[in-house]
């Protein structure tokens, strides 16, 4: 086992015999611990065949081990006032718990044994196979949630970031508990777990917790699983969907540079800029000049492979096109523009004054510690991004602009008279 401190005495580091990574940051202020336990499997391990399967699984993990109920789990959750949950993303899975210092041992030894021992009941996995599809036939009644996912598939192509994190029935019908547990042997593995405690708890006794729970798990003699992302090479196309709907939705979507790229810092800074906000220029210029936009806007997802930019915009029917037009061009247009000190600031300003609000409580603290990690980045990104984005200058700006935001990926879904004429 080694053990370091990082930045300042409270945050300790600790990778046990088997692998396993432990972040602690003693903060004594409130009564209260919160932890996460990621895992480094999400669903860019997925194919079209079992798409969904990761969301589908880590939904699962509270419904059942091999000595409990879902109803046992329930109620040694709920009687002490404590919060236990799991989700799922592209790069990594989580189960997140929060619980006063006195209840932790206790509900952070419940989900060491969910993360180990779920037994995925026959008649769990019928009830989520139910409820999953029901979410699936409502995501399609959901204009936005439509044009996205064609979007992403359009953007990905072969690429696992194409799929959606639910699935497709087909997948979500397929899945049984045989799938479930050999995922599960798979990926759920000592060496592939980044632990975070942030709360009154001392490392010391965070570790002897943590090593009581989780360290006597011993490592496959395999490796874990690796990824290898294949080459995405967008279609550069118009995409029409036709819907009768009286709100037209337009994206457009640009190549997007992984977390671990030079220029992620300067995308991060320009989506602010663009579509973070009542202040940001898609809304001043397209919603309160032009009234263009019921709904408008820009992402930038942070992903471990190739991520994508994407505006968007709901507008009427009538003003798809002219809504087109005006988001590629502020969009586009700063590749031959530069921001003024101004706007470069406040950018900065936002951006930043964002991520400082985001690390006020122990939750976000073991979160924000945590996915650091299982990207790869380490825990002192928390101190370098804010220099990254200080540090980027209008040339900066502009300069990735001109590299990735070109030949867009569009989709057009609206009323087929508004929409047909605006697809070459």
């Amino acid at each position: 086992m080694t053990a370091s401190l990082l930045h300042a005495p409270r945050l300790h580091r600790t990778v046990l015999a088997n692998g396993l990574t432990l972040l602690v940051l003693e903060n004594p202020v409130a009564d209260i611990i919160s932890a996460r336990i990621f895992i480094r499997a999400g669903s860019a391990f997925e194919t079209p065949a079992d798409a969904g399967l990761v969301s589908f699984l880590m939904g699962l993990l509270t419904k059942g081990t091999e000595s409990l109920s879902s109803m046992d789990i329930a109620e040694a959750v709920e009687s002490v006032g404590a919060s236990l949950g799991t989700d799922a993303t592209t790069d990594y899975s989580v189960i997140s718990l929060k619980t006063v210092a006195a209840d932790f041992e206790d509900i952070f030894s419940l989900a060491a044994d969910l993360l180990r021992r779920p037994s995925f009941p026959e008649a769990e996995i019928d009830l989520e196979q139910r409820l999953t599809l029901q979410q699936i036939r409502s995501m399609q009644e959901q204009p936005f949630t439509v044009a996205f996912n064609e979007l992403r598939q359009a953007m990905y192509g072969s690429h696992p970031y194409a799929l959606s994190s639910v699935g497709t029935e087909a997948s979500v019908a397929a899945f049984t508990q045989d799938s479930l547990r050999a995922f599960h042997r798979q990926h759920f593995r000592p060496d592939n777990l980044v632990v975070t405690v942030v709360g009154r708890i001392s490392p010391e006794a965070a570790v002897a917790q943590v090593e009581r729970t989780l360290g006597d798990w011993a490592v496959p003699t395999t490796p874990p699983p690796t990824l290898q992302f294949p080459t995405v090479t967008p279609p550069h196309t118009r995409l029409p969907l036709f819907q009768d709907t009286n709100q037209a939705i337009v994206m457009v979507g640009y190549d997007g540079a992984s977390v671990q790229h030079p220029a992620y810092a300067a995308l991060k800074l320009l989506n602010t800029y663009l579509g973070n906000g009542l202040s940001s220029r898609l809304f001043v210029e397209l919603r309160e000049k032009r009234g263009l936009a019921y709904d408008v806007s820009a992402f930038y997802p942070t992903r471990l492979g190739q991520s994508q930019f994407v505006a968007y915009i709901g507008t009427a029917p009538g003003n798809a096109a002219t809504a087109l037009e005006g988001l590629r061009f502020e969009v586009e247009r700063l590749r031959e523009t530069l921001l003024t000190e101004d706007e470069l600031q406040a950018a900065k300003n936002k951006l930043l004054g964002q991520y400082a609000l985001g690390k006020q409580t122990n939750a976000q603290l073991a979160q924000l510690l945590g996915w650091y990690e299982i990207l790869g980045l380490g825990v002192e990104f928390d101190q370098q991004f804010p220099d990254l984005i200080n540090a980027v200058t209008a040339l900066d700006a502009e300069a990735v602009a001109q590299a990735f935001f070109r030949d867009p990926t569009i989709v057009l879904l609206g009323p087929e008279a508004t929409i047909a004429p605006l697809v070459p």
